[in-house]
């Protein structure tokens, strides 16, 4: 695992001295360390991570790039020692992170910090994805293909939509998932068409179904989604599926043709929709990067022209056609450039199939 506390040591604003996070994901992403209460204070020289009686074995023997501390009575005090003792005055926050409420709170434990806004930094460092990184995002989006494997023939029009989306989890958490990147989408029928739809306690309605999932892989996220049928489409189905696929193959043969235009991608993929004749019916971004959070930057979107993607990047590339009360399809690939080139973590078959 890199040096991340190392690298924001370096990438600190000239004048700002030290470093807060009670994010999970941050200290996750520095330390390589999960818990959800304790918090992770950085300086120019020195990390250490403030841990209590619950987490104190598993961050002695996993934490990394720090030292790891479990204070007699709460960190803020310990902080505030430390501050003083080697005259620290600056305190560096991510601002985009931290609420009112924990920010006021901040400011009254340690009176003396003045408060530098930081969270950008991270945000930053995230985008670029080392090829450690790549691999467990890989290994990730694998463990989501073996459960779409898994839970595929076993679908029946006897089960709910909530019934599919459990043995996908159910899928992922028997093959190394330590949870879900985001709640399970597993739509039906008329309700495929709302791309983020709920599933419900209903049986599975005739036609498309959805599935959107995911899971968390030692720290870092997969996301794929694939559109199956149940019963025999009819001629329109079949063309908007087929146009949803061409659509992310364009898209996927610009980015391994060398394109690295986030903007570019995203048109390649919503001219040829809108030129099928359905202009106005893919109505969010081609994707979306992923990593520790679910979504980070860049996006591929139509916003995103001049933004130029590079080696480390990892995204989505995810266009859908949804007809309102209707039906809707889209399908979903994590792709990366790595060293050797653009590649796809995502193996599952794409073709049309009909259950």
């Amino acid at each position: 695992m890199e040096n991340k506390v190392k690298e924001l040591q370096e990438k600190l604003p000239c004048g700002t001295e030290s470093f807060i996070s009670l994010d999970e994901k941050t200290v996750l992403y520095l330390t390589g360390f999960t818990m959800n209460d304790g918090a992770l204070f950085v300086t120019r020289d020195d990390a250490v991570l403030f841990v209590d009686f619950r987490y104190i074995e598993a961050a002695n023997e996993e934490a990394k790039n720090c030292r790891v501390v479990m204070p007699e009575k709460n960190f803020y005090e310990e902080i505030r020692g430390i501050m003083a003792e080697r005259g620290i005055k600056t305190l560096g926050f991510e601002e985009n992170k931290t609420t009112v409420a924990l920010l006021e709170r901040q400011k009254k434990l340690l009176p003396d910090a003045e408060f530098v806004k930081c969270g950008e930094i991270i945000t930053k460092m995230a985008e670029i994805k080392s090829e450690y990184e790549l691999d467990l995002i890989a290994a990730a989006e694998s463990i989501g293909d073996a459960a779409f494997a898994d839970v595929l023939p076993r679908i029946t029009p006897d089960m709910t939509e909530i019934d599919v989306a459990l043995e996908l989890e159910f899928a992922m958490r028997k093959r190394g998932a330590q949870g879900l990147s985001f709640p399970t989408i597993s739509v039906s029928g008329t309700a495929s068409s709302r791309p983020h739809g709920e599933p419900r306690n209903v049986k599975l309605e005739r036609g498309f179904l959805t599935m959107d999932f995911g899971c968390v892989y030692k720290g870092y996220c997969s996301d794929m989604t694939r559109t199956v049928c149940l019963g025999a489409p009819d001629v329109e189905m079949k063309n908007v599926y087929d146009t949803v696929l061409r659509a992310q193959l364009a898209a996927i043969d610009y980015l391994t043709a060398g394109g690295r235009d986030a903007g570019e991608a995203d048109a390649a993929a919503r001219d040829l929709i809108n030129e099928a004749g359905y202009a106005g019916k893919f109505g969010h971004s081609l994707g979306h990067s992923l990593g520790i959070y679910i979504h980070e930057s860049p996006r591929l979107s139509s916003r995103s022209f001049g933004q130029k993607l590079t080696t480390g990047h990892v995204f989505s590339v995810e266009p859908g056609i949804y007809l309102e009360g209707r039906y809707g399809v889209r399908i979903e690939d994590v792709l990366a450039i790595r060293e050797s080139g653009v590649v796809n973590f995502t193996k599952s078959p794409k073709e049309l199939i009909v259950i």
